[in-house]
């Protein structure tokens, strides 16, 4: 009998090759799927009364009699459960859905018993935005309190500012996709799609300070294409960037929790204030539906009902 397991590899190869995922997907649709026999794992081990940890323990039945809608129901739920967000849940069922649907042509499962779960609504949380009086404390922050390299960091946040990047996108960016003379970058976003986006003076200012001066004492001997390294000349991971914008948020005073997707948000929220046109900000994003930009629409709402209940002698 060919298990879970198994077969979740035979599926993440598939994603790679035949559908051409990209890696950070391929990844995600892992720890999605993962979850789940982790699941299915704890609910056969409590049904034993096994002393083995579920964590280490595969699922033994056949798919046929683990797959099933209330198993993919109950997974769901004990999510939920432990705290984790609508859009979170909402990606994991996504993922389970395609899983399943490769089992089915593979005639593991005679049918998709993910396919009549309704998908968990999304709430409507606005993205959080710097203020950009708070977005200049945060980049003084790398000034005022500077790391061992200084000038690695601030290019990293000026240009997540500038352009409104993903992490991913930035932790990839190589010398050539950066056009000086022109004021652009191309940038290869999700599903591998490229796109042109704008680059401010300052952002660019802060890449030349940092690639003539800091960027060869990083690589010291190696060569790399990559923009930004580590100090071993290596690929500057998401969790450092994560951490980086994390330290200075704190040392500029600034409240919760500022991720790199919340100069993402802050830069789309500005253009739109500042007059620019929507479908310019999808452009400059890299969204694929309008919907996804008009979020920015919202926040520009809530910041008009703020100022009308402050500012009105009877709001």
């Amino acid at each position: 009998m060919t298990t879970l397991p198994v077969l979740l590899k035979s599926f993440l190869t598939y994603l790679e090759v035949e559908r051409g995922f990209s890696p950070n997907t391929v990844d995600a649709y892992q720890r999605d799927c993962e979850q789940f026999l982790m699941s299915l794992a704890e609910t056969e081990e409590g049904d034993d009364e096994a002393e083995t940890p579920a964590a280490t323990t595969p699922p033994r039945k056949p798919p046929r009699e683990l797959v099933t809608e209330r198993s993919v129901f109950d997974f769901l739920v004990r999510e939920r459960k432990r705290g984790r967000e609508p859009s979170s849940i909402r990606r994991s069922l996504s993922a389970l859905r395609t899983f399943f649907k490769f089992l089915v042509r593979e005639r593991v499962l005679d049918e998709n018993p993910a396919t009549t779960i309704e998908t968990p609504k999304m709430w409507k949380n606005l993205p959080k935005v710097l203020e950009e009086k708070e977005v200049e404390r945060l980049l003084q922050a790398v000034v005022d309190h500077p790391s061992r390299y200084p000038l690695r960091d601030r290019a990293l946040l000026e240009l997540m500012y500038a352009s409104g990047l993903r992490v991913s996108e930035a932790c990839t960016l190589e010398l050539d996709n950066i056009r000086e003379d022109l004021g652009i970058l191309h940038c290869h976003g999700k599903g591998s799609k490229e796109r042109v986006v704008p680059v401010s003076k300052a952002a660019l200012e802060a890449i030349r300070a940092y690639v003539e001066e800091e960027r060869p004492r990083l690589l010291k001997q190696k060569t790399s294409s990559l923009v930004f390294v580590t100090r071993s000349g290596n690929e500057i991971g998401r969790e450092v960037v994560n951490n980086m914008i994390r330290k200075y948020s704190q040392l500029a005073g600034l409240p919760g929790i500022i991720t790199p997707h919340t100069l993402r948000h802050s830069l789309a929220t500005h253009l739109l204030r500042g007059g620019a046109d929507l479908r310019v900000v999808q452009e400059i994003l890299g969204h694929v539906n309008l919907q996804t930009t008009e979020i920015y629409t919202h926040i520009e709402k809530s910041d008009l009902k703020e100022q009308h209940r402050k500012f009105h002698p009877r709001g």
